[in-house]
């Protein structure tokens, strides 16, 4: 059926496009393709079936072909991105040295990005640790509290997941450069992605802490635990894949950024692994910087630079992936072996009791 009205879409349109009407164009085509494709295959699916049947039949080819069109520009742009930076990539130079003493005009034997992979990491890993505690505390404030404070607290963490990225770059760079008279540096940055990474690790922290069962914590309470431990060791526990996930979405939307590190760390050719004073400068500005340039070396060097932002993501996104462990319900093959080991005793102990209550009796 699928392919009968796959075929039927693809002559029909190249009788469109060729013959009956004046429209051409590959883009256009494609789509008029697709048109004509769902059209036919609900017709056909409507002679033999119920409309609720080939709504659901339809649904599913739209979703399936939205899943398909979403990793098609995913793998374009990773292979893309890959392609052009390969002249720079495959250079070992390129990940253990700087452009301090590089040349736009100098080959690609010469110079790297590993400076922009330190000034990375060491801006991530400030913003993070200014950002979790901050934003896991108030994700726990906005459901445990009944207040009237949590509801304009959850109101403004709301727009702040709006707020530009410049905003918050601008912001900083006024109070801490302009006001305090503090420099340029890699902790100035991480402030601003904290700004940025903050609404959307609480947001996603709050709809995981919400999933967590109400059982849980009456049972907690029941046995006299007070609400800070219940907290501690209950509600936190069982949420804590869900707050890695939100943890790893924040890093997402942080690591990317490229204005308010530009605003308030400056940007760097050279080594510096002090976040308190000198420009730092992260992957996404080097990549910036670079494709800017006329030069085609730089041009490689930059996407280069995009491509090792794309492997740093990842490792950092599996390493918080393990690091969050399993869902609630799924246990590791230690836990699975003690619960069977603690199982095998309980059944020892309970057969050994049915046998003293018979000698007994």
């Amino acid at each position: 059926m699928m392919g009968g009205a796959g075929l039927s879409a693809i002559c029909t349109t190249m009788l469109l496009f060729g013959r009956l009407t004046p429209l051409s164009g590959s883009f256009g085509f494609v789509v008029v393709a697709f048109a004509l494709y769902i059209t036919i295959y609900a017709v056909i699916a409507s002679v033999t079936e119920s409309r609720p049947t080939v709504v659901d039949k339809v649904m599913n080819v739209l979703l399936t072909s939205s899943a398909v069109v979403a990793l098609f520009a995913l793998a374009t742009v990773i292979v893309f991105t890959i392609a052009r930076g390969w002249d720079a990539l495959k250079h070992a130079n390129f990940y253990t040295s700087d452009l301090s003493r590089t040349g736009p005009l100098d080959p690609l034997s010469q110079g790297g990005i590993s400076h922009a992979v330190v000034g990375t990491l060491i801006i991530t890993f400030l913003s993070l640790v200014f950002t979790v505690p901050l934003a896991v505390v108030c994700a726990v404030f906005l459901n445990e509290s009944k207040s009237r404070s949590a509801q304009l607290v959850r109101t403004v963490v709301t727009a702040m997941t709006a707020l530009p990225s410049i905003l918050a770059g601008l912001f900083v760079f006024v109070v801490w450069i302009l006001v305090l008279k503090f420099e340029r540096s890699g902790l100035a940055a991480s402030i601003a992605v904290s700004i940025m990474m903050l609404p959307i690790i609480i947001r996603s922290a709050d709809v995981v802490l919400r999933l967590v069962p109400g059982s849980l914590r009456e049972a907690a309470s029941a046995l006299g635990a007070p609400r800070w431990r219940t907290v501690w060791h209950v509600v936190l526990p069982t949420a804590r894949s869900g707050i890695m996930t939100s943890v790893i979405l924040g890093v997402a939307r942080g690591v990317g950024e490229t204005a308010p590190v530009l605003l308030t760390a400056g940007y760097a050719s050279a080594m510096n692994v002090d976040a308190l004073k000198n420009p730092m400068v992260n992957l996404p500005l080097a990549a910036f910087e670079l494709v800017r340039s006329p030069q085609p070396t730089q041009i490689a060097r930059g996407f280069g630079a995009a491509a090792t932002l794309m492997l740093l993501v990842l490792v950092l996104f599996s390493l918080a992936r393990i690091l969050g462990g399993r869902q609630a319900g799924h246990l590791s093959t230690r836990q699975a072996r003690r619960r069977l080991v603690q199982s095998g005793r309980d059944r020892e102990r309970i057969e050994s009791r049915r046998v003293v209550r018979g000698g007994v009796a």
